[in-house]
């Protein structure tokens, strides 16, 4: 098929590295994989910080005008056999996608939407009330997680879904599993306020009271809120961290490959596509039982998560970790196992195939 793609909150092309971008990116790779010619409908960023009436409306504007352009373009050369959204939510809904299509008589898709009842206050309402639209609307609403098609079930019962698990293209980590330090902990995440930071204080917390193992730490990361990420490391010691920043996504695997064990407390994680690298570099995981990450992590086989909020807890699975090689060493290969056999782009590839293949095309 020829599909049309769009991103609301981020463009497969923007030039900040993220987790969503990875995923946009990713998904186009899947849909070339098993043969579809995917173009890129819009560079739109349709993303509302706050919910400003003023620049809800000028977005609005933009996402018109930008409906126009691509009427005119369709009417010149064709239209495509697929309308395909990734991540419509509350702050980045499609408004491009769900008019068009119907207007063109073109199938509409979504992948990774979310719906939550707890944002249904004032603007919020409005905008999460476009996503349910469009979902309605869609043949094929792609989940990821069991969480998110509860909350779109939830909300638009009579909505058609498809689940896809989390993936990653596998190829930079084929040759061998991590031959680093065992005693080396890993994390790759930005530092910005909210879930991030909260996330960075508890792995603080965790590692203040580790300080008689002889762990050390890389960091990969940077952000508006660095300076308060590093305020809450400001107690260990400093020759134990070693601070990274941001790094081209291509270099995170020789980073991943040097440590032992991935650790991340994970708050407010959708999944987590730095989870499924670790995994995939033969890194056992340290996380919370939280939000999205079940679905990336195994508890028990290829890491620990951990109750919500126990930081003793959290350090207790990392202590353990470093103290028992020998179950490291069996959860590192079928972290490794798990990934490459399970959430590679070829098996995504494969059931994406399988899903697409039940809307009907023209």
């Amino acid at each position: 098929m020829r599909i049309a793609f769009y991103a609301p909150l981020k463009s497969p092309n923007d030039p900040v590295a993220s987790g969503d971008r990875q995923m946009a990116r990713t998904l186009i790779m899947a849909l070339e994989h098993v043969g579809h010619r995917v173009e890129l409908a819009s560079e739109l960023r349709f993303y509302l910080r706050e919910p400003e009436p003023k620049s809800f409306d000028a977005l609005k504007i933009e996402a018109r005008e930008e409906a126009a352009r691509l009427t005119r373009l369709w009417a010149r050369d064709g239209k495509p056999d697929l309308w395909f959204t990734y991540h419509p939510y509350y702050k980045a809904p499609d408004l491009i996608g769900p008019e068009l299509t119907a207007a063109f008589a073109v199938p509409y898709a979504t992948a990774e939407a979310s719906y939550s009842r707890r944002r249904n206050a004032g603007l919020w309402a409005d905008t999460q009330a476009l996503v349910a639209r469009a979902v309605e609307r869609a043949a094929l609403n792609i989940c990821f997680t069991q969480r998110d098609r509860q909350g779109l079930a939830d909300a638009v019962p009579g909505a058609t879904f498809g689940m896809l698990s989390p993936f990653i293209d596998t190829s930079a980590f084929r040759e061998a599993p991590a031959q680093g330090c065992p005693t080396r902990l890993v994390t790759v995440a930005m530092m910005r306020p909210g879930d991030k930071l909260e996330s960075y204080r508890m792995l603080a917390q965790a590692l203040g009271s580790i300080g008689h193992l002889p762990w050390t730490m890389s960091v990969v990361g940077d952000g508006p809120a660095r300076d308060e990420v590093k305020t809450q490391f400001a107690g260990l010691p400093a020759d134990r961290i070693e601070w990274l920043g941001a790094i081209e996504p291509t270099a995170v695997p020789n980073v991943l490959y040097s440590g032992g064990i991935y650790v991340w407390p994970g708050f407010g994680e959708a999944y987590g596509v730095a989870y499924l690298e670790a995994q995939a570099a033969g890194l056992p995981v340290v996380a919370q039982d939280i939000a999205g990450v079940p679905e990336v992590v195994r508890d028990g086989q290829t890491g620990f998560l951990t109750p919500p909020g126990d930081v003793t807890a959290f350090a207790s699975a990392i202590e353990r970790l470093l103290a028992r090689d020998d179950e490291r060493t069996i959860m590192a290969a079928e972290a490794r196992h798990f990934i490459l056999e399970e959430r590679s782009l070829g098996a995504a590839a494969a059931r994406l195939a399988e899903l697409l293949a039940k809307i009907p095309v023209s």
